[in-house]
C-alpha cells in the first residue's frame, strides 16, 4: 500500500508521464518537500511502481505499466464521469501482449496461494464423486455457465426457461427464437470442450475460430476474423480494424497464453484478451468465457459458471481494461466466481 505522499506523486504522473523529480515537486511544493518526492521516487522506481529515462537531472519518471495494469481502482468512482469524459486509451495497445503482459506476474503471491488451495479443494471433492454424480455437478453447471454468459449479451430467458430448454428443448412462450438459439450454441460449445479438453493445448486461432463459430451457428454472424471496423458500446474505445493486424494481436496472445505456467493466468488472459482483441463482428465475449473454460478444464482445474455475476459490473470491469489496460477489477470476478465454482459444484 503506497502513502499518501506517495499517491499524489503518482497522481501526477499519471496525468504527466515523462516528468522530472523538480518538476513534480514544483506541483506539489506545499504539500511535499523535495527531499520526500526524491526518496518516494527512489522507492517507487525499486517497487517498479514508476520507471525512470536518462540520468542525474535529466532523469525523466513515469508510472510503469505493470502499475497501471494491476494498481486498485475503484469502480464506482470511475463510472460517475460519463464515456466522453473519462481519459483513456483510445485506441489498441500493441505493447500490452507482446511487453507488458508477458512481464508481469498477474497474481501476487497471497492470491495465487488462495486459487491453489481452491484447486486442491476442487480435486479433493471430485476424488469422492462417481462418474454420474461427477457428470451431473458438471451439467449443473453448464446450464448455468449457458444462461449467464448469454444473459451478459442481452439474453432474455430465466435460470428456470434455460434449464427447460437445455433439458427438455422445451422453448420460453414469447421469446425471441435467437435467445433459444444462443443458449443451445453455448451447451453445444461446452459438450465440445468437455469432451475435447486438448483441443486448446496448446491453444491457436483455429481453435478459438471453431469454438466461435460452435456459438454464433444459426446467428446470423459472421464466422472468422473480421473484415471491417467494429465498435462496443459504451466507450471511445476502438479494437484494431485490419485483419492482419488482428490476426497478429491473437497469434501474440495464444503465444502468451501458451508460455504462462499458472493456469489461473493462461484463462484470465483469455477472458480479457479475446474480449480486447474483439477478432470477431459479434460473440467476442461469449468466445472468451468458453475458450477461458476450456483452458481450465484442458488442465483439470474446476470451470467457472459466472452465474453470480453482476452483468453491468462484469461489463463495467471490461471496459476498464478497454479504457486503461488494468485488470484488477476483472481480476477480482475471476477469483470470486472460481470461488463460487468449487463450493458451489461437484
Amino acid at each position: 500500500m503506497q502513502g499518501k505522499n506517495a499517491n499524489l506523486i503518482l497522481d501526477y504522473l499519471k496525468d504527466h508521464p515523462l516528468s522530472s523529480s523538480k518538476s513534480i515537486h514544483n506541483a506539489l511544493s506545499e504539500k511535499v518537500a523535495y527531499a520526500t518526492v526524491k526518496r518516494i521516487l527512489s522507492n517507487l522506481s525499486a517497487q517498479g511502481v514508476v520507471v525512470s529515462e536518462g540520468k542525474s537531472k535529466a532523469t525523466k519518471y513515469s508510472v510503469s505499466a505493470s502499475y497501471e495494469l494491476l494498481q486498485p481502482l475503484n469502480v464506482e468512482e470511475y463510472f460517475k464521469q460519463e464515456v466522453d469524459e473519462r481519459q483513456i486509451k483510445d485506441s489498441f495497445n500493441l505493447e500490452l501482449i507482446t511487453e507488458v503482459l508477458k512481464n508481469v506476474k498477474l497474481f501476487n503471491d497471497d492470491e495465487d496461494q488462495y486459487l491453489k488451495g481452491l484447486h486442491r479443494q476442487f480435486r479433493e471433492n471430485i476424488a469422492t464423486l462417481t462418474p454420474a454424480a461427477y457428470s451431473k455437478e458438471l451439467e449443473r453447471l453448464a446450464i448455468d455457465l449457458s444462461w449467464k454468459s448469454s444473459q451478459i449479451e442481452g439474453n432474455t430467458y430465466s435460470l428456470l426457461e434455460t434449464e427447460r430448454l437445455l433439458k427438455e428443448q422445451e422453448t420460453a412462450e414469447g421469446k425471441p427464437k435467437d435467445d433459444a438459439t444462443m443458449l443451445l450454441n453455448h451447451k453445444e460449445a461446452i459438450n465440445f470442450i468437455v469432451a475435447y479438453p486438448d483441443y486448446v493445448v496448446p491453444l491457436t486461432i483455429g481453435s478459438i475460430e471453431d469454438i466461435h463459430s460452435l456459438l454464433i451457428k444459426d446467428l446470423g454472424v459472421d464466422r472468422n476474423i473480421r473484415h471491417r471496423r467494429v465498435g462496443i458500446s459504451g466507450t471511445n474505445y476502438k479494437p484494431l480494424d485490419n485483419e492482419h493486424q488482428i490476426r497478429d494481436a491473437l497469434n501474440d496472445m495464444c503465444t502468451l497464453i501458451n508460455e504462462k505456467k499458472s493456469i489461473f493466468e493462461k484463462a484470465l488472459l483469455a477472458l480479457v484478451l479475446l474480449s480486447y482483441i474483439q477478432a470477431f463482428n459479434d460473440g467476442n465475449k461469449r468466445t472468451a468465457r468458453i475458450v477461458s473454460n476450456a483452458l481450465l478444464i484442458a488442465h483439470e482445474h474446476c470451470p467457472l459458471s459466472f452465474r453470480t455475476v453482476d452483468s453491468i459490473e462484469y461489463k463495467k470491469a471490461m471496459l476498464i481494461f478497454y479504457e486503461q489496460n488494468n485488470i484488477n477489477p476483472f481480476k477480482e470476478i475471476f477469483k470470486n466466481q472460481f470461488e463460487f465454482a468449487v463450493k458451489t459444484y461437484f
